[in-house]
């Protein structure tokens, strides 16, 4: 018999995953039952989760120094740069905007009736604001190893830009260094392999976890926000970013279907850095230059999320609207504006999301409490964010491979 292929074995591992959480949960309705599975079924997905983390930083390195390599020199870098980081503020400010113009259309705050959290209830979320000179001290490490033990992308991908750059200066000698950067890559994607064997039971572990501790009864109170959300992703993947491939010729569903996996994957686990190793190898099946993949990609992490992006402007307003507060369409601009900045380098950051929104609700005197009404639905929204990530990524190095002519 023919063993099925991953992506049907990740689909088994979520509908697996549904209705062992639903079944335990309602067999097992006391909370210090159902608590203890949820704890013991989660290491399936932590163990996934670590696995692919302990991939991320060798292979960026390794692949990103090899690409620099082959690119020559700074004037090559930088067009390719200048390039990436026009489109990543191009998608960047329509994610936003349809956050904004969709919240504003559904108005799921005002609509919903939900009941809201006392003032000075206790968020468990920073509300630390992102300076831009914080932000900029933090793209350059003071350690690499530092960057690579916390997998912070952005640092690393300063470091191999030098790196790169250097081994491609010291011209016969550097051929050395690029071999074994190559054949280092070759390995981290047969560990990737590897690793994906088990992405079944991780993704298991991850729904099973999410079904049994919120119940499928909270999918009804939420429906209308979760519905208005999602509706809001599928209008920028299928719409927009469509159009964006339209425009620069490139075949959308044919991209789609190259890079199928890591949306699955993506989606079930809630985590776009699973799909990342994935997303690699997909990309350049579909035919993007792994120079340019291996450069765009990794910058992609850190500025072009554009599901998370979008949902700031989302969430923000919904909790304004939550708690009846009218915001002029000046101060939604200016958040907007903010959030072009602030959005920048979350990669890395646990609940990144929710922490930027925070710092903005705090900003425009929205009640940060206003995050609870969030956190029960988060993880569900948090799927479609990460799908949506991926694909954004994707798109943004075909249209990059297309205007260097590497496609």
């Amino acid at each position: 018999m023919k063993k099925p292929k991953l992506t049907t074995q990740i689909f088994l591992g979520m509908l697996l995953g549904v209705i062992v959480g639903y079944l335990y949960r309602e067999f097992n309705p006391e909370k210090a039952v159902y608590q203890t599975f949820v704890d013991n079924v989660k290491i399936l997905s932590d163990i996934f989760l670590r696995l692919i983390k302990m991939i991320i930083a060798p292979l960026v390195f390794s692949t990103l120094v090899v690409g620099i390599a082959k690119l020559g020199d700074f004037k090559t870098v930088g067009r390719i740069g200048l390039k990436t980081i026009i489109y990543f503020q191009i998608a960047t400010i329509l994610a936003l905007s349809l956050g904004l113009i969709l919240v504003n259309l559904a108005r799921p705050g005002y609509l919903m009736h939900i009941e809201l959290p006392a003032q000075g209830s206790e968020v468990g979320i920073s509300t630390q604001k992102t300076t831009l000179s914080a932000f900029i001290t933090h793209i350059f490490p003071k350690s690499v190893i530092e960057s690579m033990a916390n997998n912070d992308i952005l640092p690393i991908v300063v470091f191999s830009l030098f790196f790169g750059i250097a081994t491609a200066a010291i011209g016969e000698q550097g051929q050395i260094i690029i071999r074994f950067m190559d054949a280092v890559a070759q390995v981290m994607f047969k560990i990737t392999h590897y690793v994906m064997k088990f992405a079944p039971f991780g993704v298991f572990g991850a729904i099973s976890a999410v079904v049994c501790m919120q119940g499928i009864g909270i999918l009804k109170g939420y429906l209308y926000l979760i519905i208005c959300f999602f509706a809001g992703l599928l209008v920028f993947i299928f719409l927009i970013l469509q159009i964006i491939c339209w425009i620069v010729k490139i075949p959308f569903w044919r991209l789609i279907q190259h890079v199928k996996e890591p949306i699955i994957l993506a989606f079930s686990t809630a985590s776009s850095e699973a799909a990342f190793p994935k997303t690699v190898e997909g990309l350049e099946k579909f035919g993007c230059s792994s120079r340019i993949v291996t450069f765009v990609l990794p910058l992609g992490y850190s500025f072009n999320l554009d599901g998370s992006i979008m949902y700031m402007t989302f969430a923000s307003v919904f909790i304004a609207q939550a708690y009846n507060i009218s915001l002029t369409l000046t101060q939604q601009i200016t958040m907007m504006l903010t959030l072009l900045i602030t959005s920048k380098g979350m990669a890395g950051v646990p609940r990144a999301s929710l922490v930027v929104i925070a710092g903005t609700c705090a900003m425009f005197g929205i009640p940060v409490e206003g995050l609870l009404i969030l956190l029960g639905v988060d993880q569900i929204l948090d799927m479609g964010r990460s799908a949506t990530n991926v694909i954004g990524n994707a798109v943004a190095t075909a249209v990059v491979s297309k205007w260097e002519k590497e496609l």
